[in-house]
């Protein structure tokens, strides 16, 4: 099987990160592992919000801030499996009309 070729402008074609707390006091850290992340010049970024129970405007302005940067560079950013309080909150911060968000349905019980 061949290996795909990525456009020049990316070193890697996917990136995952899973996030457990997103909000103000957590933000340097969180905007720290981002900006490592996108150094990396990935062609697609998957958020995992599956463990996270909460996310404030700080949140909001950080998703905001790496899909505008992955833009820019032609790349995309999915947020997947946010809980239903968080899809509330992003639902009425209208994040759902910018971002690419998704939720992975397990194996049926």
């Amino acid at each position: 099987m061949a290996t795909p070729v990525l456009p020049a402008r990316y070193t890697l074609p996917l990136v995952e990160v899973s996030v457990t707390e997103l909000d103000l006091g957590c933000l340097p850290e969180v905007g720290a592992v981002f900006d490592r992340l996108l150094a990396l010049r990935p062609a697609r970024v998957v958020v995992d919000l599956s463990d996270c129970r909460h996310v404030d405007a700080a949140a909001i302005g950080l998703l905001l801030d790496v899909h505008r940067r992955l833009a820019r560079a032609d790349a995309a950013l999915t947020v997947r499996n946010p809980n239903p309080r968080v899809r509330r909150i992003l639902h009425i911060a209208r994040l759902d009309q910018v971002l690419s968000i998704v939720s992975e349905e397990g194996p049926p019980a």
